[in-house]
């Protein structure tokens, strides 16, 4: 059965670029399918269907709900934005009321100084004492190290994992994690994007340590290189996995360092240049936080409700108080159609496993090393319930 999961997964990755974030199972199964004719959407739908009807594990059939409506949304039928989300990611998105971006505008004024309108204060904080060229490289490098260092003595790594670092320019991300097997990732980071220090740290963590890259080398070395189980080998877009590594990966500097985040922010800017005050940043970036559901309400705008992309962009400026470059380039994310229904996973995922974790590394731990499901990270701990 393994085998003819990747062949779902590499045939599905024929018809829709980037569906296969990365692949390092057999060479020869990707030989294989690489070699046919593109297979009908409509055989794709009847090979997954015959799949999850075999499946004797959750998450491999969660993992062949989302294949299967990702094969029905190619073979033309009409999948409702919320129905394709739930199918795919694990949970079904809401609308979420704007008093809780009202609330956090409230908390931000207090929190940014200088003069002027809270957007341009706030676009000011976020774009202005950035890291760039040989400063960023250094900052970016120095930061990896430390983190990987925290990771290692808090999670553990397996032996010969390594991540290699490149920088880019025209694409719709921050950063991206290319996972490339064998216990080997390659993050971009796009130079475009304004990189203050308090990004450029998360980016570290949330790309790399104890984020995706940590997860995908913990599961390779469990699931396939001592459990010989291949269809980990297969990192799908369009499936509940995805949800669970991007809330791994939101969640990666909380767990690391919890409160002290800005201070040891302050360590690495030092002697650089770029100003940074880790009290004022440690008040905004916790008054931003309601700002990540922003996307999600985007999303339903545009793919629910009719709204246009102008109406979309000028939501974005609004409540999460971007300038229009960054509005346009977040809504590009929205409105792609490999991307429109992943845009939940962040928030959704962040939400879902800090609270199955509960501040606890040795669920973290799980978080990396286990196939678990949006339905699994559901089920709180008597602990937490109690809480």
């Amino acid at each position: 059965m393994s085998e003819r999961y990747l062949e779902l997964c590499l045939r599905l990755g024929r018809h829709i670029d980037g569906l296969v974030d990365a692949y390092y199972g057999p060479a020869e199964v990707k030989e294989r399918v690489d070699a046919e004719d593109l297979r009908d959407p409509a055989a794709l739908i009847q090979d997954a269907g015959s799949l999850l009807a075999e499946a004797d594990a959750d998450w491999l059939g969660a993992q062949l709900l989302g294949l299967e409506t990702v094969a029905r949304k190619l073979a033309g039928e009409d999948v409702s934005y919320e129905d394709e989300v739930e199918r795919c990611y694990g949970v079904r998105p809401a609308w979420v009321p704007e008093e809780r971006f009202e609330a956090a505008h409230r908390e931000l004024d207090e929190a940014l100084p200088g003069k002027g309108s809270l957007a341009e204060r706030y676009q000011v904080w976020r774009e202005q004492d950035v890291l760039d060229g040989d400063a960023l490289a250094g900052i970016f490098d120095a930061i990896l190290e430390d983190v990987r260092e925290r990771t290692q003595a808090l999670f553990g790594l397996p032996e010969g994992e390594s991540v290699e670092v490149e920088y880019v320019t025209d694409e719709p991300w921050a950063a991206f994690n290319y996972y490339q097997g064998g216990l080997r990732s390659r993050v971009a980071v796009n130079t475009e994007t304004a990189l203050i220090p308090d990004f450029v740290f998360e980016l570290a963590t949330h790309e790399a340590y104890p984020g995706h890259h940590t997860e995908h080398a913990w599961k390779e070395q469990v699931h396939v290189v001592e459990g010989g189980r291949l269809e980990e080998s297969a990192l799908m877009v369009g499936t509940p996995s995805s949800l669970v590594s991007e809330g791994i990966a939101s969640l990666a500097h909380e767990i690391l360092l919890g409160d002290e985040v800005e201070r040891v922010v302050a360590e690495h800017v030092e002697g650089t240049g770029v100003p940074y005050d880790a009290e004022v940043s440690r008040r905004v970036n916790e008054a931003i936080k309601p700002f990540a559901y922003v996307g999600g309400n985007i999303a339903l705008l545009v793919h629910t409700r009719g709204g246009s992309v102008e109406d979309a962009i000028e939501y974005s400026m609004k409540w999460s108080l971007r300038s229009r470059k960054r509005a346009e380039q977040s809504v590009r994310f929205i409105t792609d159609p490999l991307w429109r229904s992943y845009v939940t996973t962040y928030a959704a995922g962040y939400d879902l496993c800090k609270s199955w974790v509960g501040g606890d590394p040795v669920r973290f731990k799980r978080l990396l090393t286990e196939q678990l499901t949006p339905t699994d990270l559901t089920e709180l701990p008597t602990s937490h319930r109690n809480s």
